[in-house]
This record gives structure tokens, C-alpha cells and sequence, in this order.
């Protein structure tokens, strides 16, 4: 998976964002699926407008490590985006990162709805409070 900075380089690379938004959705393309079972109301991110479902890596203790899916194609891409930000990192460095800073600097928030606004919120909350037992 490409780390959030290459990203964020790509992004900065395209010209507007009908093709910014064409290559967030790609990069959802290249997320791993998860299983019909992972696709469960405990995987399920709350107070997203479309349906979205992260799956934390318990296996490696000193990380934040998930997959992620959603029923909606530009959220799949937000979730990459968020993937490219934090999987792998340790935990302090995933609750040190400031994500509204990082994305501001690709302008996503003026180019997203409200409720997806929301929803990324939301992905964000997930992760660091899933950072935050693992620092605990």
C-alpha cells in the first residue's frame, strides 16, 4: 500500500479534482477485501453515511494495523487514504499524528461532502481509539 506522503505528492500532481477524485477511487481499488465474516456490526464504523467496516491487526501489538472496506467507491479511497496515514505506525506515533493537518494539505475537506466529512471523522475517531488502548 502506498504511504499517505506519495499520495499526497499524486494528488498534488493532477490538475482538478474530477481526476483527484478518480484517483482517490482507484486507490480504494488496491485495498484487500475483507471477508463476508469481517463485514460484521462490530467491524462497523458508526456515523458514516455509507456502510464502512475497519478490522484491526491484533497480532502485532506494537502497531496499528487494519484493512478496511465500504459500499461506496470514494470511501473505499478515504479509507486508503487513512491506510496510507497510519497502518504500520506505532501507536503514540498514530495518536501523535494530526490528520486534519495532513489531509488539509491535499485540500480534502473542501472537496468532500459534509456527511462524508463526517464519516472520515469517524474512520479517524476508530483508528486512534483503537491507537490509544494499544499506547494504554
Amino acid at each position: 500500500m502506498t504511504d499517505f506522503q506519495t499520495i499526497a505528492d499524486d494528488i498534488a500532481f493532477l490538475d482538478d479534482w474530477e481526476e483527484r477524485y478518480k484517483y482517490i477511487i482507484d486507490l480504494g481499488r488496491t485495498l484487500e477485501p475483507l471477508s463476508e465474516a469481517e463485514h460484521s456490526d462490530a467491524n462497523k464504523v458508526r456515523g458514516c453515511a455509507s456502510q464502512v467496516w475497519l478490522v484491526f491487526d491484533e497480532t502485532e501489538p506494537d502497531r496499528i494495523t487494519f484493512r478496511g472496506d465500504s459500499d461506496a467507491h470514494i470511501v473505499k479511497g478515504l479509507i486508503a487514504l487513512l491506510h496510507g496515514l497510519y497502518n504500520g505506525k506505532s501507536a503514540s506515533d498514530v495518536l501523535a499524528i494530526d490528520a486534519p493537518a495532513a489531509l488539509g494539505t491535499i485540500d480534502l475537506q473542501d472537496h468532500i461532502t459534509p456527511q462524508r466529512s463526517n464519516g472520515l471523522t469517524a474512520m479517524i475517531a476508530r483508528i486512534r481509539a483503537a491507537a490509544a488502548r494499544q499506547d494504554g
